[in-house]
């Protein structure tokens, strides 16, 4: 039983059930670019290149993505938001969904800057279950769904490539506890939960420096 081509059929079925892909339009570039001026560059970089391991790149990131991400921070029609961060529901509180739209083009067209792995007994255990997942939990390969370099697929899976491992490790976390569940499907949830502190510390530092 080839285990590999196994998940890459499960990932093919959850990924044409998916349906959070988010219209993007091209947005007002000057404007965006005042936005980021104002709100975001603190956290995240002028160029979408944080600075800051707590807080994540946004740089190169799929324009789809990024604008369900600000979207699930901010209440909508009377309900919570999705995404609960008390940090990025002040943000987003005054932004509306047109500039959420051209926030997301903005940095969806910057340029990513690579960052380097910095444990290599880790980087062996992440590439492992990046590469091949673990098959005595049943957890998928993360290639499957954010693909062998970590560029994702736009509009389902998000980049994920060079991103902080820090952050990374927060987010695995977050899912697992259930603190953070905006993933369609429950698809991160279902995988977070399976993963040890290490195995969480080991797939973000791989991570932190595809390429």
């Amino acid at each position: 039983m080839n285990y590999r081509l196994i998940m890459a059929a499960v990932a093919g079925a959850l990924i044409s059930s998916l349906t959070h892909a988010q219209g993007v339009g091209k947005g007002d570039s000057a404007k965006a670019q005042q936005v980021v001026s104002q709100v975001c560059a603190a956290c995240h970089g002028d160029d979408g290149n944080s600075a800051i391991p707590a807080n994540p790149s946004l740089a190169g990131q799929h324009p789809e993505y990024t604008l369900k991400q600000l979207k699930n921070f901010k209440p909508q029609d009377g309900k919570p938001a999705q995404r609960g961060n008390a940090v990025m529901a002040g943000m987003v509180a005054n932004i509306s969904a047109d500039d959420m739209s051209g926030l997301a083009v903005y940095f969806a067209g910057q340029k990513p800057k690579p960052r380097a792995a910095r444990d290599p007994e880790l980087v062996k255990l992440g590439q492992a279950i990046y590469r091949g997942g673990i098959l005595g939990k049943n957890v998928a390969a993360c290639a499957s769904c954010h693909s062998p370099n970590g560029a994702g697929m736009p509009a389902q899976f998000p980049r994920l490539a060079g991103q902080h491992a820090e952050y990374t490790a927060a987010q695995l976390k977050a899912f697992r506890s259930g603190e953070r569940a905006n993933d369609p499907n429950r698809m991160m949830r279902g995988v977070a939960i399976k993963l040890s502190d290490r195995e969480i510390s080991a797939v973000a530092e791989f991570i932190a420096g595809l390429r």
